[in-house]
């Protein structure tokens, strides 16, 4: 399973071998680490919950979309706005203080 994280024009992509077992904890501090690179504050936000839903929305997905990601991106997720793609692929973005857009992207691992 990939992570891809955009802002402000620049990304980072963050591979998780098994979506069962995320350290969501080094991955969130992955992310607000490259948000501080980019001069942005993502302490607000709820990276860890939000990754924790995403991950188990797409883990599974190559047997089809499991109603856990459907039922994800119908209820939202705080200021993220959320999107499934075909493929199994579920984006969340939103809108930073300064205008900036945070946008991460979990792309199945098949």
């Amino acid at each position: 399973m990939e992570i891809d994280v955009s802002l402000g024009g620049k990304s980072i992509s963050i591979d998780i071998e098994n979506p069962y077992k995320a350290d969501l904890q080094g991955v969130a501090k992955e992310i607000a680490d490259f948000g501080v690179t980019m001069g942005e504050e993502l302490s607000g936000l709820d990276i860890k919950g939000l990754l924790r839903g995403m991950i188990k929305g797409v883990a599974g997905c190559e047997h089809g979309c499991p109603a856990d990601a459907k039922s994800l991106v119908y209820n939202g997720y705080g200021q993220f706005k959320l999107n499934y793609v075909d493929g199994g692929i579920l984006s969340a973005s939103c809108e930073l203080k300064d205008k900036k857009s945070l946008e991460l992207k979990v792309f199945p691992g098949f």
